[in-house]
């Protein structure tokens, strides 16, 4: 006990350092979910903090046995979340481990949370095979790619961006060292070779692609199992 109180205790510290730096990001095109705010935030005051804080909190994995990394953050999700693949509804539900509850308190203005098919299929994927209390979740570029200057778009990130995204990825794998790694599209599956590390290709689950995906996490719980 005393040495995973410790083992968390420097994941914490070197997350947090992690984390400031992802809020120094600026650039045209992309929005820094740690650093700006939406218009359609209740409290824009704190909502960075707070996206921040949830991030930390998913970061503080005990017993870590997958990172899977998809492509960007998207509108529907991280942009507001802070955290890949999660939806404000899937917070507000409680269903992410060991990020605290919302608690009602909602983080957007729309009449209704915002919610992301592709969330959805992938917690509800982890809980089925058992995973997501031992899950991360990540993006190759952890910052909101979309269309000019209108909040609710996405889009593929550029190279240039994806490029720059190497360098975060990378200190994110090292925060982990040793736990198996899962692509979840061909973006991110890109970036993860680039830096060398071996991982293990899932169906993104978007646009046809759920049986896929919850196939391939069949076959990572068996490889996490062996």
């Amino acid at each position: 006990m005393a040495h995973q109180i410790s083992a968390l205790s420097d994941i914490d510290s070197r997350s947090r350092g992690y984390i400031a730096d992802l809020a120094t990001v600026h650039r045209p095109g992309l929005f820094n979910p740690w650093l700006e705010c939406s218009p359609d935030e209740p409290l824009p005051a704190t909502a960075p903090a707070s996206r921040r804080e949830r991030l930390r909190h998913h970061l503080l994995c005990p017993d870590p046995a997958v990172i899977l990394i998809g492509e960007a953050p998207g509108y529907q999700g991280a942009r507001y979340s802070g955290l890949a693949f999660t939806s404000e509804r899937l917070l507000l539900n409680g269903a992410i481990p060991r990020v605290p509850s919302l608690l009602g308190e909602r983080i957007s203005t729309r009449p209704r949370p915002w919610s992301e098919p592709s969330a959805a299929i992938v917690w509800k994927g982890l809980y089925e095979v058992g995973l997501a209390h031992r899950a991360l979740l990540w993006n190759s570029v952890p910052w909101h790619p979309m269309l000019g200057n209108q909040p609710h778009t996405n889009r593929t990130p550029t190279e240039e961006e994806r490029v720059l995204g190497l360098e975060y990825l990378q200190r994110f794998l090292e925060l982990f060292p040793g736990v198996m790694v899962a692509a979840v599209g061909k973006v991110a599956e890109r970036s993860i070779q680039e830096l060398g590390v071996d991982a293990l290709l899932l169906r993104h689950p978007a646009n046809g692609g759920a049986t896929l995906f919850r196939d391939g996490l069949k076959e990572l719980a068996r490889q996490v199992s062996h």
